[in-house]
């Protein structure tokens, strides 16, 4: 058997992995709103990205010419 035929094992964990809690408040996470622990601070998280708190980064700069420019000539036709 060639060292390439090997089978490698998926690693097991040796300890349990902690449930993080809600982004916005730390409590323990609702299985109805998860990641979150309520509608409540799910629509902050919502706002927040929607008034521009959180952003992706990107190398385009403002004004440079992108894919929502393409996006928009696509429709007009």
């Amino acid at each position: 058997m060639d060292e390439d035929d090997r089978v490698i094992p998926f690693p097991r964990r040796s300890r349990r992995v902690k449930a993080k809690g809600c982004p916005i408040c730390g409590k323990p996470a609702e299985a109805a709103y998860e990641p979150f622990c309520s509608p409540r601070c799910k629509q902050v998280d919502l706002g927040r990205w929607l008034n521009g708190t959180y952003r992706v980064e990107t190398d385009e700069r403002p004004g440079e010419p992108g894919a929502a420019a393409e996006d928009d000539e696509r429709s007009d036709g």
